[in-house]
């Protein structure tokens, strides 16, 4: 089976959140059980060609309503996994971030779609390469399963197609004037009509994709009620047949303690108890707070958005730090007058509290494998990967039940620990992230054999991707039954 991920982010090309650890990590899983998976994505002004060894492999001219513009198509190998970047001028190829401001945004990846579909027609000319399956992720390439159900060409009929939802508070709205002016005609599917989503790029993607996914089987569920699937959960709900939950994995290669080279003492299932300290030490240290071995720290690791649920942690994190032992580090970036909280912890509480407003990824897997409790109270949380990176490296996660948090964490008993790898609170208030955390830091301070048990488990759990990719072998199958009977 062909398959091809065409998205707006891959990493370690280009990443901004977790669509890009998905696209950039599934392939190798399903080209490891004999599917040739292949990425699209744009080929960004940023990213280093010398890096990563991308060469040419193709370029014509691209007409459309708005003009002509050459298209250049390169490739690479990572991982074992075929790699095309699109670059055309003035929309992909000379910008420094993968996103920009909204209206040019919309204008862009409108026409990264119609150039996606004049690159796929090129590539099966010059290599007779075509995909059995188009696997398309998040707004910005949803307007494929339309426009390949819509090609005149009778090759393009039979083409199977599938919708992966990231986030669904993404959606690409009000997109009718940038589609009129992109030259893409109506959307009349009836559905998308009933519910008023004819200019929504997401709710287009999701009625004319012969299958739909979402990252998490809790999230599966949630995005069909308008808590959580906002104006699309009607839509949704339509397909509720054809949507399927699976889970994200984790490239267990790149996040594996026993190897990972930032670490200073790199540790298992087996030896945590007596190496895993001394990171917690080497992370104390390089955050500036007292070497207390008997201080629990709890780490966060995010972007530091509204989605991410900070403003119920702040002022617990404040109250706990005021009367108790505990250190905090936080790293992440993002909405102002979150990175200023954190900030002023930092200001308040020196010896207890250090904020690095700033991306390292060899600082987060030095968190990852030093904090003790990980945070992720999150108002909501499609998948997730922080809490299954965390507990891969010994952290126990403090999280909102909520979508694939809620899938991955298993809650304490409260006893001698024979059921948990985290703790796990419901309602969106202060009081119940304080109460859920006053109960963590009893737990390391009193029940150290059952925190043990607990590390253990989590440490051994599976967050592999093989289950998942046998999932979305399925998940293609079941496309292209449907895309046959079409």
């Amino acid at each position: 089976m062909r398959v091809l991920l065409a998205s707006a982010e891959a990493a370690p090309f280009a990443k901004v959140g977790g669509l890009a650890d998905v696209v950039g990590s599934l392939p190798a899983a399903l080209r490891g059980v004999g599917t040739d998976a292949r990425v699209i994505i744009p080929g960004y002004g940023f990213i280093d060609h010398g890096q990563w060894g991308i060469e040419p492999l193709l370029s014509f001219d691209f007409h459309h309503r708005l003009g002509s513009n050459e298209v250049k198509l390169f490739h690479c190998q990572n991982d074992g996994i075929p790699v095309y970047l699109l670059q055309s001028p003035p929309y992909f190829g000379l910008e420094g971030d993968v996103y920009s401001q909204w209206n040019w945004d919309m204008e862009r990846f409108i026409y990264l779609n119609q150039a996606l579909m004049a690159t796929l027609s090129q590539l099966r000319e010059r290599d007779g390469w075509f995909p059995d399956v188009l696997h398309v992720n998040d707004w910005h390439t949803s307007l494929l399963p339309f426009m390949a159900l819509e090609h005149g060409d009778e090759r393009w009929r039979g083409l199977a197609t599938v919708i992966s939802i990231h986030n669904i508070a993404y959606q690409g709205k009000d997109a009718g004037g940038f589609l009129w002016q992109a030259g893409i005609h109506g959307r009349h599917h009836p559905d998308l009509i009933q519910f008023g989503l004819t200019d929504n790029l997401l709710g287009i993607g999701i009625a004319y994709s012969d299958m739909v996914s979402t990252v998490s089987p809790r999230y599966a569920v949630e995005i069909q009620y308008s808590y959580a699937g906002y104006e699309l959960a009607p839509l949704i709900n339509k397909r509720a047949d054809d949507l399927r939950g699976i889970l994200n994995g984790l490239d267990v290669r790149k996040w594996d303690p026993e190897r990972d080279p930032t670490l200073v003492a790199k540790f298992n299932a087996d030896n945590f108890e007596s190496l895993r300290p001394l990171n917690k030490r080497h992370l104390q240290s390089y955050a500036r707070l007292p070497l207390l071995a008997d201080a629990p720290l709890v780490g966060i690791v995010s972007r530091l958005t509204a989605q991410k649920g900070f403003d119920l942690a702040l002022p617990a994190l404040r109250n706990i730090l005021a009367r108790r032992n505990m250190q905090l580090v936080v790293l992440g970036t993002g909405e102002a007058h979150l990175e200023y909280a954190f900030w002023q912890l930092d200001q308040d509480f020196g010896d207890k509290a250090s904020a690095f407003l700033q991306f390292d990824g060899a600082l987060a897997q030095q968190i990852y494998a030093g904090c003790d409790i990980f945070l992720m109270p999150s108002h909501f949380e499609p998948c997730g990967m922080g809490q299954m990176m965390a507990m891969r490296y010994g952290a126990l996660p403090l999280a909102r039940e909520t979508g694939g948090l809620a899938d991955t964490v298993v809650n304490f008993d409260n006893a001698d620990a024979d059921v948990g790898t985290g703790f796990i609170f419901h309602w969106q208030e202060t009081e119940a992230v304080e109460g859920t955390l006053d109960w963590a830091l009893d737990t390391y301070e009193k029940r150290p054999a059952a925190w043990r048990r607990m590390q253990e488990r989590a440490m051994r759990a599976d967050y592999s991707w093989a289950k998942s990719a046998g999932e979305y072998i399925a998940l293609y199958e079941d496309a292209r039954v449907r895309a046959r009977s079409n």
